[in-house]
């Protein structure tokens, strides 16, 4: 299940769980549509993959069998940051922001 982290860890926007700005890469590394497409050109810092839009999480159980959505799995509350500097993500985007998510 999605950890569905609260903000984006670059520049530290909310990004609440019916955020539909909020991109992911495969590990989960959560950043916002702007810092995705404006800062880090589709490139995540950490592994390098590309990032697709955050699923949003149903608020509520929709089959009364089911134990699902928000009230049961909360998202977390945890903000997470990028350990890397500006400096080192510029070097890491530049360096394979030209090769497709597919083929890094």
């Amino acid at each position: 299940m999605l950890e569905l982290r609260p903000n984006c860890e670059l520049c530290d926007k909310d990004l609440p769980p019916q955020s539909t700005e909020a991109r992911i890469c495969t590990y989960e590394c959560t950043y916002c549509a702007d810092c995705v497409e404006n800062v880090l050109h589709n490139v995540c810092p950490t592994c390098g993959g590309g990032f697709v839009p955050r699923p949003i999480r149903p608020m509520r159980a929709w089959r009364a069998d089911r134990n699902l959505g928000l009230q049961y799995h909360p998202a977390s509350t945890r903000r997470v940051h990028s350990k890397f500097s500006c400096e080192d993500i510029k070097a890491h985007v530049e360096r394979i922001r030209h090769i497709p998510p597919q083929d890094r």
